[in-house]
């Protein structure tokens, strides 16, 4: 729960940070980016619609990549995917600032939204996320769900206490990003962001070494 709520925050922060100092791009909206893919046409806007598709696919090769490392490189490390987003998140920084925009363009947005894919592969359980940490409308339903379960089910708060704590995280992610935008631009608030991933990438990594140590003892104990 603890480190979901870590990396709510972060996501929360990035896309407040690629919201606000861009055209209005979202990078944790998979939904409205495929609404504004499809109805953008319609509206005759289609710059905005190739712009939410080019930003689907990125959010797609992020989660691609990352599973393939996961796969292959990360089998001992689960939360590793952070590594990968702040190398994004990096690039993302550096793009923006080569181009020199007042604001953040499509091209860095694209760097941002594969880090994104990539930080929700994180939690991940027989192949498939368990725990996707900007998908906050299927958070909201398993909450109201756990809610349902303890009050009706003879569940407990376990059921829905770890939705609501991810749900809250993501909010306050995003209003931290919020404030920040008032008081910087947008080369800064990724230069933030690269900070931030990069904290809760060490932090992910200290996590996963005791992770990897904890098991290596309960097999050895059970030897």
């Amino acid at each position: 729960m603890r480190l979901s709520a870590v990396l709510s925050v972060l996501a929360g922060y990035i896309g407040a940070a690629a919201y606000t100092h861009s055209e209005g791009y979202f990078v944790t909206f998979m939904t409205g980016n495929t609404e504004r893919a499809v109805l953008g046409n319609f509206a005759g806007d289609h710059t905005l619609a190739l712009g939410a598709a080019t930003i689907i696919a990125s959010f797609l090769a992020g989660v691609f990549l990352a599973s393939v490392c996961r796969r292959y490189w990360w089998t001992n490390h689960p939360h590793g995917a952070t590594m990968l987003t702040t190398a994004a998140l990096l690039a993302a920084a550096i793009v923006d600032h080569v181009l020199d925009d007042r604001g953040i363009g499509l091209v860095p947005i694209l760097f941002v939204a594969f880090g994104m894919g990539s930080l929700n592969t994180s939690f991940v359980k027989n192949g498939e996320v368990s725990i996707p940490v900007s998908y906050v409308t299927g958070t909201l339903v398993k909450f109201a769900q756990g809610v349902e379960r303890h009050a009706f089910g003879g569940g407990s708060a376990r059921d829905w206490l770890g939705y609501a704590t991810q749900y809250v995280s993501f909010g306050t992610g995003a209003l931290i990003g919020g404030l920040v935008s008032l008081v910087v631009n947008g080369a800064y608030m990724l230069n933030a962001a690269v900070v931030g991933s990069a904290l809760v990438a060490a932090y992910t990594w200290r996590a996963d070494i005791r992770w990897v140590r904890r098991t290596v003892r309960r097999a050895t104990d059970g030897d």
